[in-house]
C-alpha cells in the first residue's frame, strides 16, 4: 500500500501523542525539546508544528512564540494542561491555530489536526493483517 504524504508536520515534546498522528497522510519529525525543534526548523521543510505549550527546556510558550516570531504562517497547534485558563489565554493570544488540552482524545486529535493542515476528505488508513481481511479498510476522519 502506497499513502501520499500531505504535510511534514514538527511535533515537540509530544511523547505518546504522536501515534495518534500515525494514521494520517503526514511525515512526522518529532522532537522533545524545543531547542532541537528550533535547530531542525532550519534543515527540514515543515508546513506545521504541534507542541506542547511547556516543555522541559523552554516553558510559557516560548518556543511557539519565538516560531511565530520568525514564521507567522506556519499553522500551530498547542497542548496545554487541562483547566489552566491562564495557559490557554496566553495559548491563544500567541496567534496559534488551535489549543488543545493534554487529555484530548486522539480522534479530536487527528480531526483537528485534518482540518488544521485542509486535510478535509482525506482518509484515514488503518490497514488490518490479512489474515482478518483481505483489504484495507478506510475511515473518514473530517467531514
Amino acid at each position: 500500500m502506497i499513502v501520499l504524504v500531505q504535510a511534514n508536520v514538527l511535533t515537540v515534546g509530544l511523547g505518546d501523542k504522536n501515534e495518534a498522528l500515525q494514521e494520517l497522510p503526514l511525515r512526522l519529525i518529532a522532537m522533545s525539546s524545543g531547542s532541537e525543534a528550533a535547530r531542525s526548523l532550519k534543515n527540514e521543510r515543515v508546513d506545521s508544528v504541534i507542541s506542547k505549550w511547556d516543555l522541559d527546556d523552554m516553558k510559557n510558550g516560548l518556543f511557539l512564540k519565538r516560531l511565530k516570531a520568525v514564521k507567522p504562517e506556519i499553522p500551530t497547534i498547542v497542548f496545554i494542561k487541562a483547566g489552566d485558563q491562564a495557559q490557554e489565554i496566553a495559548a491563544r493570544s500567541s496567534g496559534v491555530c488551535a489549543v488543545l488540552t493534554e487529555d484530548t482524545t486522539d480522534e479530536f486529535f487527528q480531526t483537528t489536526v485534518a482540518n488544521v493542515l485542509g486535510l478535509k476528505g482525506i482518509v484515514s488508513i488503518r490497514t488490518i493483517s490479512p489474515a482478518e481481511s483481505e483489504k484495507s479498510r478506510y475511515e473518514k476522519i473530517a467531514k
